[in-house]
Parts: structure tokens; sequence; C-alpha cells
């Protein structure tokens, strides 16, 4: 079913009002609203109802992260950096926190454009090489995020050179430039990337086994059937940021560990082994450190370190499983 009698279009109308939307409320909420939808949806598929929550609204143009949150995160920079009218300050084109609405209609124009660019993106990648063998948001939000930086910022996708020159590309100042400084000592992201590895990879079996029923009366597809394992706890890990979205200080210290979750999903359902799915949430983990480091830190922007990390480790795995 179309709604304007032609799928691009529709594509291209509904990406770009989910980016506004995005760029209204801000690219973290809209994102725990998403994998909350996400959540719902994987519930609603294994209670024997249709799949369109989850495949054409929580993952979709209209509401999924490659429209709300793309959007929002470059409105953001966008108004730090041009407009200069981000709520946060102009050096705030990182804080994807802080809502938008009270800036003006071309930061919401641009956050809908994005977000139509990175929807048409995720469309086309099926079809494109490299892109199809990444995970089919996160590789598109990316490559976007990544444009968007030098468009606005006239920044390389590593950040800004003087600060690399200063601290070293991979330096952190003791954790003082971190995306998430205080998840990233590695022990730390050893035993967090370990824990939620193990509760991704046996909540992926879980589901596997619990819908295949479902495949062999043909309720529901096989692609379905391996989309739920794969993001269900990537819905979980979204859903936990609601403590970065409405919490303070110490509050806020919680891990960020969609990136985690789904490798050590992907990890299982490639294997069909536990100890695996673990080492898959500590690759995550450590991966999305290094994304952080390499292509965040040093930035004037959000370029999102866990669907770098996604993007990576997912291509990573097509070479393996």
């Amino acid at each position: 079913m179309t709604i304007f009698g032609n799928p691009i279009l529709d594509t291209a109308v509904l990406a770009f009002f989910g980016g506004v939307f995005g760029t209204a409320i801000g690219g973290l909420w809209v994102f725990v609203l998403d994998t909350l939808l996400v959540l719902l949806g994987c519930i609603m598929v294994a209670s024997g109802g249709s799949d369109i929550l989850l495949t054409q609204f929580a993952l979709g143009p209209v509401f999924g992260p490659q429209s709300t949150f793309l959007g929002g995160a470059v409105a953001a920079s966008y108004a730090a950096a041009i407009k200069k009218n981000h709520p946060g300050g102009t050096g705030a084109g990182k804080d994807i926190v802080t809502p938008l609405l009270d800036t003006s209609w071309d930061v919401y124009a641009v956050g809908g454009l994005a977000a139509v660019a990175c929807a048409l993106l995720a469309t086309a990648g099926p079809y494109l090489p490299i892109l199809k063998s990444m995970d089919g948001l996160a590789g598109p939000i990316i490559i976007v995020s990544l444009v968007a930086r030098f468009i606005i910022h006239r920044e390389a996708p590593w950040g800004k050179m003087e600060s690399i020159k200063k601290l070293g590309w991979l330096g952190t100042d003791g954790y003082k430039i971190s995306w998430a400084g205080c998840m990233s000592p590695p022990m730390r992201l050893l035993f967090v990337g370990a824990s939620v590895g193990c509760l991704a990879g046996v909540g992926a079996m879980h589901w596997e086994a619990a819908l295949k029923p479902l495949v062999v009366a043909g309720t529901i597809t096989p692609s379905v059937a391996y989309l739920i394992p794969y993001i269900f706890f990537w819905g979980v890990s979204g859903v936990m940021l609601t403590a970065l979205q409405l919490g303070t200080g110490n509050i806020q210290k919680i891990p960020i560990t969609h990136a985690m979750s789904v490798l050590a999903a992907a990890a299982y359902l490639g294997s069909h082994s536990i100890p695996v799915a673990i080492l898959g949430g500590i690759f995550g983990a450590f991966l999305e450190e290094f994304c952080a480091r390499g292509f965040y830190n040093h930035g004037s922007d959000h370029v999102d370190p866990p669907a770098f990390a996604i993007a990576l480790g997912t291509l990573t795995y097509s070479f393996i499983f």
C-alpha cells in the first residue's frame, strides 16, 4: 500500500516529517521512543499480530532512526554551527539531548532533508557495494552524518586536526573529551560487553526458538523471524537511555550498549553459540570505543559511535558468518 502512489515519494515525504519531528523533540529522546516502539512491535509479532508496527513504522522511514534520530542529530549540528540558535549554545553541535523546538524553521528543514537523504540511502543500500553488507540502517546513518559534518563544519571524518595533533587521534586527554568517559576504561568495557553479550545472546536464542513455529505455520516470514532476535535487545538498550535523557549527574552514568546488543545477537545468530555471543558483546564494546575515539571525540558534531560500531561490526561479520 502506498500513500502517494510512488514508493520513493512515500519514503521521502515520510522521512522528511520524521526528521522534523526528531528535530523538534531532540535526537536522543526520539531514539528512546523508537526503541520502545521496536519492543512493542516485537511483542506484537510474537503474539500473532501484524509486523507493521515493527517493520513499517518503528524501523521504516516514518519513525525509524534513519529519519528521526539522524534528522535530529544533523539539525543540532546545523543549529549550533550555522544558525547559532541551538538552545545549548553555539558550541552544542554534539548536543542531541536538548529539543530544538525553540529554534527556527530552517533548522527543522535541515533535519527533514537529512532524514530524506538517509532514508533513501537506506532504501538503496541492499543494492550498493559494501553498504549491502552492513546493517541496513547504521551504514546510511554514518554516511549521511559524515557528509553533514563536512558540509556544516568543514571537518574530515575524524574531526578537528588541531585536536588530533594536540592529543593524538585516539587520545582522550584522560577521558576528558570522551564520548562516554565513565564507560571507556578497558576493564569496564570488557565486563559490560561480556554481560550484554550474554544477555543478548540468550535472548536471541530464545526468540529464535519461539518464532520457529510461527515461520512453519506461515504466520511470519523468515526475515522477520531473524529480525526480532537480532534487534530485540537493541530495543532494550535504547530504552535504557531514558536515564541519559532525563537524568543528571551520576544518574546519567549508565552503559550505552546498543552496539554490544546487536553485535552479540548477530554473533549468536551466525554461530548459535552463547560463548561466541559473549565475544560479540565484547567486540561491540571495544569497537564502539574505537569509533568514539576515532570519529566522535575530536569532532564538532554527533557522529554516533554505536551506529558506527554496528556498521563496521556487521560488515566484519559478513566475512565470518
